[in-house]
């Protein structure tokens, strides 16, 4: 009896761990964002199990029956499409739900695409802020502006078609000179990493046709220089 957090690959399927692949195994049931492509990884894999959906359309209604089957003695393995599940994928509310209930949760280490792209991306990294998927529309501006005044790193999700309406409102918010790195199809045959300004970013992407899972990792407002404090005994000159 219990839930295991199993990340599966972001792209290169040999980034499945050895870990990762036994509890496939050994599960009752996989829970799968999107049965077609965690049904092509199991069969790479070579592992046959049963799946049930869990994604976004359906987790709310889910999450107790999957916890209450869990309790009457069966394992499940939760796996999102690419990742990690519950960083900017389904999976909060089931974990949150299981530990409610005293049900053993255990989250395997494995991909995520941020954290690669963050190292890849040569700025800061020692503090940082996952902001994930920007709201679309209502909240946008109030998180950007709430935004501009981060010192911090900050990564971005975002999908290939608003890629670059994202990266001139950042530049609208955050200045055009900021620093910034466009990570896609990370572990995959096409990776690209794009360093420079915001506009410089802006004029490479408007000029190209844009696919691929994306991560924005952009540089925190620069720090303002402190003046030096005078020294109250300083004699006058």
């Amino acid at each position: 009896m219990k839930l295991y957090i199993v990340p599966t690959p972001i792209g290169n399927l040999e980034d499945i761990t050895l870990r990762a692949i036994n509890v496939l195994k050994s599960v009752d049931v996989v829970l799968a964002e999107d049965t077609r492509t965690s049904g092509t990884l199991l069969k790479h894999l070579g592992i046959s199990k049963p799946m049930h959906s869990y994604h976004i359309h359906n987790e709310h209604q889910t999450v107790t029956r999957v916890a209450e089957r869990i309790l009457k003695g069966e394992s499940m393995a939760l796996v999102s499409d690419a990742g990690t599940p519950a960083i900017s994928d389904p999976g909060f509310l089931l974990v949150r739900e299981c530990i409610r209930q005293g049900i053993p949760v255990e989250c395997l280490p494995g991909p995520t695409a941020f954290v690669p792209a963050l190292v890849n991306s040569g700025l800061p990294n020692d503090r940082f802020t996952f902001e994930g998927f920007l709201p679309h529309k209502k909240g946008r501006q109030t998180r950007l502006q709430n935004l501009a005044s981060e010192e911090r790193t900050m990564v971005f999700y975002e999908s290939p078609h608003r890629l670059v309406k994202a990266l001139q409102q950042f530049s609208e918010f955050f200045g055009a000179e900021r620093q910034v790195c466009v990570s896609r199809e990370l572990s995959k045959i096409f990776e690209e990493n794009v360093r420079g300004t915001l506009q410089e970013v802006i004029t490479y992407f408007s000029e190209k046709t844009v696919k691929g899972e994306i991560v924005i990792v952009l540089a925190g407002k620069p720090e303002e220089k402190k003046k030096s404090d005078k020294y109250e005994d300083e004699d006058p000159e």
